[in-house]
């Protein structure tokens, strides 16, 4: 598939809960689209020099997420990319103010059931640590959707190959950017 090179002229944000796939859909996106891939997650370990699961044991979730803060403001400065930003990125004011300014961003969602399987194979979530994630996610959802809401785009993912998800993503950023040019 050749993407429509208007797709490739800003960044594009992919936000939502812990295990919808924004770094595993939005690597293939990346692919897809030929443009560099940036994962929030990641980049925060690579500045700190530790895992997520240690900021957050040593100096909490608000010294994790001010530091998230400064690494996406850092990658939006970059050129135009796929970024998976955390879960909590765009809960943060001044961070969706920043993608809602730089980027087309997109609310990957999906059903909570999904995802608390999906997040529940892995012990290196901070949020879900020790708990049943279902009710974690339940919380989340009522807390960050109504934020998630003002992405750019929202595409529904279930449970799907990877390509059927990308797929979906570039169909709905080809209508937005074609909509944002009329």
């Amino acid at each position: 598939m050749t993407a429509d090179p208007s797709l490739r002229r800003k960044t594009i944000a992919l936000v939502g809960l812990m295990g919808v796939g924004k770094s595993s859909v939005g690597r293939r996106l990346a692919l897809a689209l030929n443009l560099p891939f940036r994962d929030a997650d990641a980049e925060v370990e690579t500045a700190a020099g530790r895992t997520i699961a240690e900021i957050f044991d040593d100096y909490g979730e608000a010294a994790f997420r001010d530091g998230e803060r400064k690494v996406i403001a850092r990658l939006m400065d970059e050129g135009p990319h796929v970024l998976a930003t955390g879960g909590g990125a765009f809960v943060n004011d001044d961070t969706r103010a920043l993608i809602k300014a730089q980027a087309i961003s997109i609310w990957l969602k999906a059903d909570l059931d999904l995802l608390a399987r999906r997040i529940g194979r892995k012990d290196t979530r901070p949020l879900v640590r020790d708990k049943d994630p279902l009710p974690v996610l339940r919380e989340l959802a009522e807390a960050r959707y109504p934020l998630y809401a003002q992405a750019d785009i929202t595409v529904e993912t279930g449970d799907t190959p990877h390509q059927e998800a990308v797929a979906a993503l570039i169909e709905a950023l080809t209508l937005h950017v074609a909509g944002a040019e009329t």
